[in-house]
């Protein structure tokens, strides 16, 4: 037992028993660590303790009754009643908590009584509801406290309605004791539901003291919740004019929502992937408590698909609605052979849908007549929305030179050169995923040769047009790219390999051809001919020497040349002629050469 303690033990008649711990030396300063492990009961009560540290109690696994009483705690950590699994009782009234942290109550999952009572806890977060739903005993009395979320309302059982079983998993009704006098409370429509209930009898719900009075506004101080009588306090009801918005990519999406309540409701939009929403976003008030807000979103891609909420809140709580946009490519786009006029038509999908424009020129605009009128569609279901752009071809206007200066997986960017441009000029812009027919168009500033298509699909090949407004395109005004091209240097690169490989080929076709003209010049030739082209490249011809009879003449020649008929020549090989052996059978007779 620890030396500033108390330990006792209760044993019981069975053998059994439990133990309890009381600490209230007036001089401890901090959470003794040496309490024995079986205790069941804690309580440290009148010290000079001021925090409570992580984890000061995990090794505790029995104890069912904290009391941390009329000490100086200010400070509470998350982690504090760590592992306290069996904790039934939490009692930390007369401290100076000015906040206390709710969360650590999942750590204790069979709390039902925790009391703050005589601290200075300020405010109560709207989440702490999540982790008040087993509790049965809540003193927040003699605090600071002015007024509670409305959305802590909703979500705590008391409240709510009906507390789930854990065990049966039935609706229940459970008795809940709740002590909230001797706040400042502020009385508004934030506290309504509060005021509301200290007027009725309810078994379920019991005040410890049902004499709980307003501090404000001014005009009911003092007054009894069970007496004051609030303005008109309605939490707020939104709603979309869809659900599901099916639209076109690069095309204009008006989301709207509509909300009543009171007092008048503020109304913010939002992603449910909490990206940023930095679009433009209208809001009216056309009668007190009813409030509608139009959000634009302009030149959609495919990164603007997703799931928006419009969020409706006043002084009465919180409500929102969503809306599920998803962006496709179903823009026609027909050229009339007969006639340059040009229409674009959007096609909706869904039972609700929201009017969509081309080029931001036409908006609709509804307004709500009242707090009692529903909201309407924007559009009816299943109405198509045509915007003509035909317009008379200017027919001295050409566009030239369209090509891509700069590209990366989602945007490419144009430009083009026109001849006999004027300042009302205007060009269309046509793109689409290479080999569809159906091609999407994009508003282009007129004084600018350039613009930048977004939204694109990473490697994927697309082709874009720009032409006279009002003309079809030619060939010459469309380029292919892809979202994943070659940079400059690789292309360059590219393009040397392919004058490489032109230049090999126009130096190796002659060569072969030259070659297969030479084989079917050999194969087409007659068979002598054959073989005497090949006897006169292939072999040295020597004519036959024989030897001629001496004379006495001294100046005759020991060797003459006789010539003989074809039949008598030897063909000889040159590559052994010099190796050739020459024999004498008799004189007269001709010379053998031996190859």
């Amino acid at each position: 037992c620890p030396s500033q303690c108390t330990c006792v033990y209760h044993g019981r008649s069975d053998g059994t028993g439990t133990r309890s711990v009381l600490c209230n030396d007036p001089d401890m300063y901090e959470i003794p660590v040496n309490v024995p492990v079986d205790t069941v009961k804690l309580r440290i009560e009148k010290t000079v303790i001021r925090r409570i540290p992580t984890e000061a109690f995990y090794y505790l696994v029995d104890l069912k009754y904290l009391w941390v009483t009329y000490n100086c705690i200010a400070n509470i950590d998350i982690s504090s009643f760590y592992n306290l699994k069996q904790l039934h009782e939490l009692r930390l009234d007369g401290n100076l908590l000015s906040t206390f942290p709710w969360e650590s109550l999942a750590e204790m999952p069979n709390l039902r009584t925790l009391d703050l009572h005589n601290n200075k806890v300020t405010s109560i977060p709207a989440d702490a509801g999540r982790y008040l739903r087993n509790l049965t005993y809540l003193d927040l009395s003699s605090n600071k406290l002015t007024t509670l979320p409305s959305d802590l309302m909703d979500i705590w059982p008391p409240f709510s309605g009906a507390i789930v079983s854990k065990n049966t998993d039935i609706l229940v009704t459970q008795r809940v004791i709740l002590g909230f006098q001797d706040n400042p409370w502020f009385c508004d429509c934030r506290i309504s539901k509060l005021i509301e209930f200290s007027k009725i009898v309810d078994t379920s719900v019991v005040l410890l003291d049902p004499l709980v009075s307003c501090s404000g506004p001014e005009s009911l101080a003092g007054i009894l919740f069970q007496r004051a009588e609030l303005e008109q306090c309605l939490k707020p009801s939104v709603m979309t004019s869809a659900t599901k918005i099916t639209s076109p990519l690069g095309s204009n999406v008006l989301l709207r929502c509509d909300a009543t309540g009171y007092p008048t409701p503020q109304l913010t939009w939002n992603r449910s992937d909490n990206i940023p929403v930095n679009y433009t976003v209208i809001q009216e008030t056309p009668g007190e408590g009813v409030r509608w807000s139009i959000m634009s979103l302009t030149g959609i891609s495919y990164k603007d698909a997703g799931e928006y909420r419009c969020k409706a809140k006043n002084l009465a709580g919180m409500s929102e609605a969503a809306v599920t946009v998803t962006v496709v490519g179903v823009v026609t786009t027909t050229v009339s052979p007969q006639s340059t006029e040009r229409s674009t038509s959007l096609a909706f999908i869904g039972k609700k849908q929201s009017r969509l424009m081309l080029d931001g020129k036409k908006v609709s605009k509804a307004v709500t007549n009242g707090n009692k009128k529903q909201i309407g569609d924007l559009s009816k279901k299943g109405e198509d929305t045509s915007l003509n752009t035909a317009a008379v071809a200017e027919q001295n206007v050409t566009v030239k030179n369209l090509r891509v200066i700069s590209e990366t997986d989602e945007r490419v960017t144009l430009t083009w050169k026109t001849v006999n441009a004027t300042g009302n000029s205007a060009v269309t812009v046509l793109y689409s995923k290479y080999g569809e027919k159906d091609m999407l168009p994009l508003s282009t500033d007129p004084n600018k040769n350039k613009v930048t298509i977004d939204g694109l699909q990473p490697s994927t090949q697309y082709m874009a047009c720009v032409s006279p407004k009002g003309v079809p395109p030619t060939k010459e005004q469309c380029v292919v790219f892809s979202t994943d091209g070659l940079n400059d240097e690789s292309s360059s690169e590219f393009s040397i390999l392919i004058v490489a490989s032109s230049a090999a080929c126009v130096v190796v076709l002659p060569l072969i051809f030259f070659l297969l003209c030479k084989v079917l010049k050999l194969h087409l030739k007659p068979k002598s001919a054959k073989e005497a082209e090949l006897a006169k490249e292939t072999y040295v011809q020597f004519e036959t020497l024989s030897l001629k009879p001496r004379t006495l003449s001294a100046g005759d020649q020991l060797w003459a040349r006789r010539y003989t008929d074809e039949s008598e020549r030897l063909l000889l090989c040159s590559r052994s002629s010099m190796d050739s052996q020459m024999t004498f059978k008799s004189e007269g007779s001709r010379s053998e050469y031996l190859c």
